[in-house]
């Protein structure tokens, strides 16, 4: 992007969306889950049928969704967080169990831990991907270990065959080898050598809460797995201990929600697409952009981009950091956010549980980061504001 485009496009004053750091739908919607919302509501009007307890809907949705990412079983659920909470539960920790995953991170994946009894260990991020260092995660491993438990940071595969080798390296001494569980709730229809995200990894956690990749009306979640054993489980726990006995509660997604996901798995490639064309098309405008450091896509990954991320230099870490978000909201208006802030650090509850300790390269990382808005629905012409925004506040703050 040169000069006389970026002066073109500030001469504009503004976005002409008015877009959040982390749009409010991520996804986009049209009249076909509207009409199936309406009709699956019209149906549920006969008192013979209703709205259902798991109905043809739901075990339509889970057969799609399962069959999208690769996986032999699906179990939806009404959120993200109660999923994090299910897969934790299937490990049946004991006081003194420790599962790792990263800092950088939303705090449901760490609180999961801790919430089901175990031990929350904390690992540093690979600085270039900002997924679970697998070196790191190495040097964390005890006999109390029972599970590696990364998050697909961002949009972005974590590198899951690495997890893989260190679990098969560090075998529990009671269960055997690690498990490896996934939180894609940022990453759904991302790719990872050749497979859909959710295909590697004993469990993998979605979100479909209104802001992530696809949305059930604003809730709602799955469960992917290829352990056919542990399904009844999963869902005894969504129906207060349905099928398979044993504890449960209500994590069910509704009818209405499951309809209008089919409807959303069937369009999530091309929003997944489009998503990828703005961000591309933004690394493009971006090349070159003096002091900050762009997204990276390994080999062999298909990035989301559900945030586009980027790194501030070393030397504006913190508060030149943050100087530069607010210029960029202030002078401009193009809104950004971190995401995340270290959870042993910026989460209080965490913080008291970890020890408060230390964690040099996360906490490096996350005072140079920062996410500027994206989305399939996004114009060519908000994109290159956007860029020329960055542009030109870059080389002012680094005059």
């Amino acid at each position: 992007m040169n000069v006389k485009e970026r002066e073109s496009l500030l001469k504009q004053g503004s976005l002409k969306v008015k877009w959040p750091a982390e749009p409010l739908l991520g996804a986009y919607y049209g009249e076909e889950e509207v009409e199936v919302a309406v009709k699956t509501i019209r149906e549920s009007f006969d008192p013979t049928v209703g709205f259902g307890f798991i109905c043809p809907e739901i075990e339509a949705f889970e057969r799609a969704f399962a069959d999208y990412c690769g996986v032999k079983d699906c179990v939806s659920i009404n959120g993200a967080g109660s999923g994090l909470d299910m897969v934790m539960m299937c490990l049946d920790l004991e006081p003194g169990d420790e599962v790792i995953c990263p800092s950088v991170n939303f705090r449901a994946q760490p609180m999961s831990i801790v919430g089901q009894g175990g031990t929350w260990i904390p690992c540093e991020i690979d600085p270039v991907t900002l997924q679970a260092d697998p070196n790191d995660i190495e040097k964390r491993i005890t006999p109390r270990t029972r599970a590696i438990y990364p998050v697909h940071m961002n949009g972005l595969s974590a590198p899951m065959d690495d997890y893989y080798e260190i679990a098969e390296r560090h075998p529990h001494p009671k269960y055997g080898p690690l498990k490896v569980i996934g939180d894609a709730a940022r990453s759904c229809g991302g790719g990872y050598k050749g497979t859909k995200i959710g295909k590697k990894g004993w469990m993998t956690v979605f979100s479909f809460h209104t802001q992530k990749l696809m949305t059930t009306l604003g809730e709602g979640g799955a469960i992917t797995t290829d352990d056919e054993t542990i399904v009844p489980r999963l869902k005894a726990i969504r129906q207060f201990g349905w099928g398979a006995g044993g504890w449960g509660t209500n994590y069910k997604m509704t009818k209405v929600q499951a309809a209008v996901g089919l409807v959303q798995v069937k369009k999530l490639d091309q929003m997944i697409g489009s998503r990828r064309k703005v961000a591309q098309a933004r690394s493009k405008m971006l090349e070159g952009i003096p002091g900050l450091t762009l997204p990276f896509e390994p080999e062999g990954c298909v990035h989301t981009y559900y945030l586009y991320t980027l790194l501030v230099p070393k030397e504006w870490a913190g508060e030149k950091r943050d100087e530069f978000m607010m210029r960029l909201r202030e002078e401009y208006g193009v809104d950004s956010v971190v995401a995340n802030p270290p959870a042993h650090t910026s989460i209080p509850f965490l913080a008291e549980h970890t020890g408060r300790s230390s964690l040099p390269v996360s906490e490096e990382i996350a005072a140079r980061l920062f996410c500027v808005p994206t989305h399939p629905c996004m114009s060519e012409e908000d994109n290159a504001y956007i860029c020329a925004a960055l542009w030109d506040l870059a080389e002012k703050m680094k005059a």
